[in-house]
């Protein structure tokens, strides 16, 4: 009975949700693409049963693409349908998964929008990354048999608590799951207290990351026009960290006067503002976009461009990572750890409270409260490379030894898959 007056508010409010998208549309023109694909509006799947991945943005694209390798090497005869929420997290998938699946974006959790999405889509099972609790999704896949699974799952206190107001509607939609694979024990209990009964706590899918020889020589041939300058990354920043960014490397270029600060903003369409703020402060900065080596008087880089920050982090010589200096909850630091980069955070990692748990508890990492410690930091490990280098290879040895999670949740999918979904159209309408 909850479901319905769910489901039913949400058919009441489409109207307000159609308006509210053509909306965003107009205000963020990459917001219109395909936009007509969050109605369920998705291409018709024609052939075998495809394999649908759900990752909301970037942080959960990227930790999703050992997981689509390894799909499309267990079950070759299915191909990999993969959606997302955000278009950055669109224009991973396009960068690093390229013709190797078709990408759509994920359907609003409307009854006809999630009805149309699996009837054109026909998936043989969905995996859902991260946190994405839709009862009227999770109730229409089990309505047409297509088991779904949520991996890589976490649960923050805050999260939990926000959720735990609502368990009556999230608890049965949690447990129409085939099975939940959650980061850690504490994430396992807290879905099993909202009511979740297939649960196992099979570790962290971000540290498998693929072997990252390719991504060191890409950073070592983008480097090579900088010569000896020193490199500091500061990657996947918001408003406000790139002020931060700015007053720091004016501390450091005091007694670094050759450092170049390459500042990637967390989204790309913000580069616009980013530059107009590095043009006020009088700092000589330069787009990515225009393909040209930073010359000796620049002291900026500006990543406007997607898919290329591990490149850079690669090329670090030091690395800093973004919406950890303000309430954002932090980013991924593992990909900069997996290339033996010292990493530093700011005090907002709640999003990654495990990870940098880890990395601080292995000497991998250093977390700074604020940004005159962020300098210092930054400072030291500039002046005693040996030390910079010491740090960053407790990181990578932090990645080697986390591995395993991709195997543990794989052993939670069947051995053999239904190439067709069948099932009346009734039932999802149900």
């Amino acid at each position: 009975m909850i479901r319905r007056l769910y489901a039913g508010l949400l058919c009441l409010l489409s109207p307000l949700v159609l308006g509210f998208t053509l909306w965003r549309a107009w205000r963020r023109p990459a917001y219109g693409e395909r936009w007509w694909q969050r109605f369920g509006w998705i291409p018709r799947s024609r052939g075998p049963a495809p394999l649908w991945v759900h990752a909301v943005s970037v942080g959960e694209a990227i930790a999703a693409i050992p997981l689509v390798h390894a799909l499309q090497e267990r079950f070759p005869g299915h191909p990999i349908l993969m959606s997302t929420t955000t278009p950055t997290g669109a224009a991973v998938v396009r960068a690093r998964l390229g013709e190797g699946v078709t990408h759509v974006y994920a359907p609003y959790d409307l009854p006809a929008a999630v009805w149309r999405f699996l009837h054109r889509g026909r998936p043989a099972l969905g995996i859902i990354m991260e946190t994405e609790i839709w009862p009227n999704l999770y109730h229409a896949a089990a309505r047409r048999a297509i088991p779904l699974y949520l991996f890589n799952a976490r649960l923050s206190p805050r999260s939990q608590r926000g959720y735990q107001r609502f368990h009556r509607l999230l608890g049965p939609a949690l447990q129409s799951l085939q099975a939940i694979a959650a980061q850690s024990e504490a994430d396992a209990a807290a879905f099993r207290a909202l009511g979740a009964t297939r649960v196992w706590a099979t570790g962290n899918l971000k540290y498998d990351l693929p072997e990252q020889d390719a991504t060191r020589a890409a950073g070592a041939a983008l480097r090579q026009p900088w010569g000896d300058r020193p490199v500091w990354v500061f990657g996947s920043t918001h408003a406000g960290e790139e002020e931060l960014a700015m007053a720091v490397l004016r501390t450091l270029r005091q007694r670094f006067p050759q450092l170049l600060l390459v500042l990637a903003p967390r989204h790309p369409e913000r580069c616009a503002s980013v530059a107009a703020l590095l043009r006020a402060q009088g700092l000589h900065a330069q787009r990515r976009s225009a393909g040209q080596p930073a010359p000796p008087e620049q002291e900026v880089l500006l990543v406007d461009t997607l898919g290329e920050l591990p490149t850079f982090y690669a090329a670090a010589d030091v690395v800093s990572v973004g919406g950890s200096f303000v309430s954002k909850g932090g980013h991924n630091p593992l990909e900069a750890a997996a290339l033996a980069k010292p990493v530093i955070f700011g005090p907002h990692m709640e999003n990654f409270r495990d990870i940098a748990r880890t990395l601080l508890a292995a000497g991998a990492a250093v977390q700074a409260a604020d940004g005159n410690v962020l300098a210092i930091t930054l400072a030291h490990w500039l002046a005693e490379p040996g030390t910079a280098r010491e740090i960053g290879r407790h990181g990578l040895r932090v990645v080697q030894a986390q591995r395993g999670a991709l195997t543990r949740s794989l052993a939670l999918l069947p051995e053999r898959l239904r190439t067709e979904q069948s099932g009346p159209m009734a039932d999802l309408q149900a």
